[in-house]
Parts: C-alpha cells; sequence; structure tokens
C-alpha cells in the first residue's frame, strides 16, 4: 500500500472516531440538559435515542445513495451533515427541536458508517484490507475515550453545549482532508463508468501513487443492470440475512455493558464517576480488540476467527454477570467484554466487505448496521425489563451474552464466495477489485 492509501485509512479511523464522539456526546450533555430544561428521565430517554433512529435510516438509506453517487461525494455530504447537525443542536432551545437536530446528526453518521467500510474496502488491498477495517473499526471506541475527556474538562467549566461545539469543530477541521486527500474510488469508478471515467481513474491512481491504465475494462450488459436492490436477489441475500441477523444479536449483547455497566456498579455501592469509568475500560478492550483482531486475521480466516471472538465475547459477559462486588475485577472484566465485543464487530464488518461485491458494498453495509441499530435500542430495553422482574445478574448476564452465541451459530451457515470479475478487454486497464494495475 502506498502512503495515499494508509493516509485514507487514517482519515476513515478519524472519521469513524467521530461518529463515536457524536452517538456519545449526548450522554456527555445529558446531566446539563435535565438540569436547564427540567427534563424528566423517559423524556431525556427520548432524546438519548434520537440519533439512533437517524443512524438506522441513514444506514439503509444513505448506503444506497453511496452505491450510486460514488464514495466521495457521500463522505463529504454525510461529513457536512454531521457537523450542522451538532451545530444546530447548540441552537436548540426545547427537547423537540434537540430531537429534530438528533435525528438529522444521526443520518449523517449512518451513511458514514456504510459509506466508510466501503472506502476502507477499496483503497486498501487484499493482504491489509482486513487490518485496515479493524483499525477503522477501532476509530468508534477511540472517539468515546479521548473525546469524552475532553467534554469532561469542557462541562467542568462551560454548559451543556460546549460538547456539540467541540464536534462541530472537529467534524469541520476534517472536511478539507476528505476533499483534498481522498479521490474517488477506483473500483467504484470501474464498475460504473460515469462520463469521462478512464480519466477520473487515472487522475485517482496518480493521487494515490499508482502507474495510469490506457483503457477501461469491459463490462457485461447483465453487470450494468445490477442495482443497489441486488442485496435481495436469489445470489445475494443469503448474505444480507446471515449478516444482518448475526450483527444485530451481536449488538443486543455488544450494548448491554455500554449502556447498563454503570448503573450496575452504581447500584453495588460504588461512586458514580468509578462506575463511568466501566465504560472507559470497556472502549479501551474495544480498542485493543479491534487491532488484535486485524492483525490475527491475516493468519486466520475471517469468518472461523469472528466465530471465536463472538463465543468469546458470550463467556466474558456472563463472566461479568457472576462477578462479586470488585471494581478492580469488574473494570478488568469490562476490559475484557470490550475486547471481544469489538473484535467481533470488527469481523462482522470485515466479512459484509468482502461478502458483497462493489456494485451494492455500500447498501449491503448500510443494510447490516441498519438493522443493526435495531439491537442497539432493543438491547437496553430487554436489559430493563430483566432487572426491573427481579432477575439475578448471573441469569442478565447469560441472556444478554446470549446474543452473540446465537450470532455465531448463525455465521456457521455464511458461504463467503467471489462474483464473477469484469472482462478486461485491454492488458493495461484497470481490474475491478483493487487498485494494481494489469502492467504493475
Amino acid at each position: 500500500m502506498t502512503i495515499a492509501q494508509i493516509i485514507v485509512v487514517v482519515l476513515t479511523v478519524l472519521l469513524n472516531a467521530m461518529d463515536g464522539f457524536d452517538v456519545l456526546s449526548i450522554a456527555f450533555a445529558s446531566p446539563g440538559i435535565a438540569k436547564e430544561w427540567h427534563v424528566a428521565s423517559a423524556a431525556l430517554g427520548v432524546v438519548l435515542s434520537m440519533e439512533l433512529i437517524g443512524m438506522a435510516f441513514g444506514s439503509i438509506f444513505l448506503g444506497g445513495v453511496c452505491d450510486k453517487i460514488g464514495r466521495r461525494p457521500t463522505l463529504i455530504g454525510c461529513l457536512c451533515m454531521m457537523a450542522i447537525g451538532m451545530l444546530g443542536a447548540t441552537t436548540a432551545g426545547s427537547p423537540v427541536q434537540l430531537s429534530v437536530w438528533r435525528v438529522f446528526t444521526g443520518l449523517g453518521i449512518g451513511g458514514m458508517l456504510s459509506a466508510t467500510n466501503a472506502v476502507v474496502a477499496e483503497f486498501s488491498n487484499k493482504k491489509w484490507r482486513a487490518l485496515s477495517i479493524s483499525l477503522m473499526v477501532i476509530g468508534y471506541p477511540l472517539g468515546g475515550v479521548f473525546g469524552g475527556m475532553i467534554a469532561q474538562r469542557l462541562l467542568a467549566v462551560y454548559e451543556w453545549r460546549s460538547v456539540f461545539y467541540l464536534g462541530a469543530t472537529a467534524t469541520a477541521i476534517l472536511l478539507p482532508a476528505l476533499i483534498f486527500l481522498v479521490p474517488e474510488s477506483v473500483s467504484w469508478l470501474t464498475r460504473k463508468q460515469p462520463a469521462d471515467a478512464l480519466n477520473r481513474i487515472n487522475s485517482a491512481l496518480r493521487s494515490l501513487g499508482h502507474e495510469t491504465v490506457s483503457a477501461l475494462p469491459e463490462v457485461h450488459e447483465t453487470d450494468r443492470k445490477k442495482s443497489v436492490g441486488d442485496i435481495f436477489s436469489p445470489g445475494l441475500i443469503a448474505i444480507t440475512l446471515i449478516c444482518a441477523g448475526a450483527y444485530f444479536l451481536h449488538i443486543i449483547s455488544f450494548y448491554f455493558l455500554l449502556k447498563w455497566g454503570p448503573k450496575i456498579v452504581a447500584d453495588m455501592g460504588f461512586a458514580a464517576s468509578a462506575a463511568g469509568g466501566i465504560i472507559t475500560s470497556a472502549n479501551i478492550g474495544g480498542a485493543l480488540g479491534g487491532a488484535v483482531f486485524g492483525l490475527l486475521s491475516a493468519r486466520i480466516g475471517l469468518k472461523p476467527l469472528s466465530i471465536a471472538v463472538l463465543i468469546g465475547n458470550f463467556v466474558a459477559i456472563a463472566a461479568f454477570g457472576r462477578t462479586s462486588p470488585d471494581l478492580a475485577t469488574m473494570s478488568t472484566l469490562a476490559i475484557i467484554v470490550g475486547f471481544f465485543g469489538n473484535a467481533a464487530v470488527s469481523g462482522l464488518y470485515s466479512i459484509v466487505a468482502v461478502a458483497f461485491p462493489t456494485h451494492v458494498r455500500a447498501t449491503g453495509t448500510g443494510f447490516v448496521i441498519g438493522i443493526g441499530r435495531g439491537g442497539a435500542v432493543l438491547s437496553p430495553l430487554m436489559a430493563g425489563v430483566l432487572l426491573q422482574n427481579g432477575s439475578t445478574l448471573p441469569t442478565i448476564g447469560l441472556i444478554m451474552g446470549a446474543g452473540s452465541l446465537l450470532a455465531a451459530i448463525v455465521l456457521v451457515f455464511l458461504k463467503l464466495g467471489t462474483g464473477r470479475p469484469i472482462e478486461v478487454t485491454d492488458k493495461r486497464s484497470v481490474p475491478v477489485g483493487g487498485l494494481k494495475t494489469a502492467a504493475g
């Protein structure tokens, strides 16, 4: 991989970090919001969930837009939406107005998540693709960790709107880097072949440090007729349903500790600040898990490694449910849960990136992530019902961890294969699947 390709991957890590911070920003600001507007817990809970709704719709619909109009304009558009949404939140004068801005921000975040997965898959080479995707994924917990540290310092001096000013500023700073350093995907241009495709491909190849090509590959008529709706075609519907089902089930387990960990620890008699540290521990473990998964995936197949870490997450959550009220032990287990949980997310993202062909890669990713948002919403509700009904923590740990175990079972039925390549009629034409030219 060239330096330019590595820079693109680094930018996707930063973009995903902004996603992570933007999602958690409302949680950082929630105490100040409740105090200023005298918002009841139930109403505040609705506001807290608004960006999840926006993310679900953004992932599904803007993923399709990304496959239609290209990776670059989608990234730029979604980043602008995120910056505007974060800035707009500072102008809100009521929970309803804030909710509208959070939905708008969530739309941009959802579209960004779909687009960045496709970008990493198409700008990295085969050898480093899984690691690149894993690094992109760990940007999410890193954004939560470091963004949270800065947010805490801001909130010690300023009001809750300062968190959104921080998010809007950081998001806007990334915009010029995205505009000047990320060309359009060569894979997308080769597949879609829009007007002036050859010049645009060569421009992208030059900017990425590769040789130019003299001709476009011939695209079969059947390939030209393919659409984003093909994720439900006979050849892809099994992949779509298995990936979406596995991601949905795992996300139920994944969000259990992130949403309920602090409350569970606080109910054991620990201070709120110590209870909040459970989230930090889980995010640190998540960053480590994503990185380790990326390194191991170069030696172990994606599917078996993903199944293994999903099972590991089930065991870790079950162990957390059986822990004694010791803060050091719970923090250690939170790191382990975060490690396996985010490693599994890296695995599922990597599987989605290679399972779907170029013309529906962002659409497939968006659909899977969008369905997964349902798991994110369902997870705290399930745990809340179990806690309210008097279930013991060991029982809750087994039930909430079972989502990852079921995801591993679903993933067993996935068959990863490669689609029919587009014919190359000139030895110096660019292949669809990557950046390396026939001459190089």
